[in-house]
């Protein structure tokens, strides 16, 4: 039900974590004043997840705030819905007369090993083939289950990571902090960032009460936490083009993330597809990526020719388990993050049971989505106060460490309130594959509404180009 309650300003730990996120993009702590609260209750978890939903969504609101006030003179007011950031945290689409794909391919999930359990991700079809290869067994959750019985953990974890594919044994908090890869980013900042001068070119400029018209956002990013920051930056007026190869698909994810997006498909192992994405590029305001790091470079698009092609380019990245030690590079996702992290392991100690037991949501991928999309509105800003351009990098591990290191919840805090339908939004969207509603976005900013142009459409189903007349 809608919340009615006066804005407050944000408890203790709302707080904190808002601070964290806000300082890691480089905001100024005054301007913290100017974010208040509203709703109460907490989702079911070991971990402090609707408070980091709350301050994370807060950070990317206030940071367009900022922007506007670059413009108005004046920082408008921020205020977030706990509750529906709560929501917004596991899925905003509501299919009228449709169903929602499952999320998991059918061997995706937690198998009991020799010595502990281990998470496989299968969704994408060759990171299923790499399992099958390494546990020479048969498609079948049955039968994988007696293969996995006989590994070790670890040992099964590296062997599919050798063969390209994606896996996490699961660890508790002290072994992953006492691990290389956990001390590597513990050691990390929240978000690195880094300022590097702009050309001549005149910059894009933002505009009142739809600070984010006109700007061009072009994103290379699949599941989950760079679609995240791109459909919020497309919810104040950006013209997001999202690319994917052709065959992509995410059946369960692409109705909730592709907002307010145009959807085109290129195949960047030719020339041709290759020469279309550098005049993207060059004609783009905001790049979000979330390919390997090594992926760009191999296509030629390395930092140092992105920035050639466009040197007033916004460049906003993202990996899974951080800038640097002996995993950095590595393929993964929330889920196995949550696994390695210890996530899991203290939620299934928290909840008394025997089975890893994760986050009531992909809180980690959602968390990230909305660093980079301040990082990149923060760039923004920067840009037009200084003419410095940003690049910034963030990371589902370091967004996880933060996480942890607010302390732990308890399954027994108060709950949100149940959604009913005066949650959604009025209007119906008529979505590529049905009509549907949408949860009423999480923030507001006094004079600007968050709301988006364009419905969830297919993949694939726009030319890869810039619509000049886009509003």
């Amino acid at each position: 039900m809608p919340d009615t309650s006066p804005p407050t300003p944000p408890t203790s730990l709302v707080t904190h974590l808002l601070r964290e996120i806000w300082q890691a993009v480089g905001g100024d702590a005054a301007d913290l004043r100017h974010v208040a609260v509203t709703g109460a209750g907490s989702l079911p978890s070991a971990f402090h997840v609707s408070d980091l939903a709350t301050a994370a969504i807060g950070a990317a609101s206030l940071a367009v705030a900022e922007l506007v006030a670059t413009q108005a003179g004046a920082l408008p007011a921020v205020q977030v819905d706990r509750r529906l950031a709560a929501i917004w945290f596991g899925t905003s689409l509501r299919p009228q007369g449709w169903d929602m794909p499952p999320p998991w391919d059918p061997v995706a999930g937690d198998y009991r090993t020799a010595d502990g359990w281990i998470r496989l991700h299968t969704n994408a079809p060759h990171h299923r083939d790499a399992a099958m290869a390494v546990l020479k067994t048969p498609v079948g959750r049955d039968a994988v289950t007696r293969a996995v019985a006989t590994w070790s953990a670890t040992e099964l974890e590296s062997a599919i990571v050798a063969h390209d594919g994606c896996a996490a044994a699961m660890r508790p908090v002290e072994a992953w902090a006492a691990h290389p890869q956990g001390r590597a980013v513990h050691a990390e900042p929240l978000l690195h960032r880094t300022s590097i001068a702009s050309g001549a070119r005149a910059p894009w400029m933002p505009k009142p009460g739809r600070p984010l018209q006109g700007l061009r956002v072009l994103d290379l990013t699949r599941i989950l936490a760079g679609p995240v920051a791109t459909r919020f930056l497309a919810g104040f007026g950006a013209q997001v083009l999202r690319i994917d190869p052709p065959g992509w698909e995410e059946p369960f994810t692409v109705p909730e993330v592709v907002l307010g997006k145009r959807c085109a498909r290129l195949d960047l192992k030719t020339a041709s597809a290759r020469r279309t994405l550098e005049t993207l590029l060059t004609q783009a305001d905001v790049l979000v990526h979330g390919y390997r790091p090594d992926a760009l470079m191999r296509l030629g698009f390395d930092p140092a020719r992105r920035r050639a092609l466009n040197p007033n380019l916004i460049d906003v990245s993202l990996d899974a388990y951080g800038w640097s030690g002996p995993w950095q590079g590595r393929r993964g996702f929330d889920s196995l993050i949550q696994m390695s992290t210890g996530i899991a392991e203290a939620g299934m100690r928290a909840a008394g049971r025997d089975r890893p037991t994760p986050l009531p949501n992909q809180a980690i991928d959602h968390a990230t989505g909305y660093l980079l999309a301040a990082a990149a509105v923060r760039g923004l800003t920067q840009r037009l106060r200084t003419g410095e351009g940003l690049e910034a990098r963030a990371s589902l591990a370091r967004t996880a460490h933060l996480l942890i290191s607010a302390g732990h919840q308890g399954f027994d805090a108060a709950p949100i309130a149940p959604e009913t339908p005066a949650d959604w939004s009025d209007a119906v969207e008529a979505t590529g594959w049905g009509p549907a509603r949408r949860v009423r976005p999480p923030s507001t900013i006094a004079g600007v509404a968050m709301r988006w142009d364009l419905p969830a459409p297919l993949l694939g189903s726009s030319p890869a180009a810039w619509v000049t007349d886009a509003a």
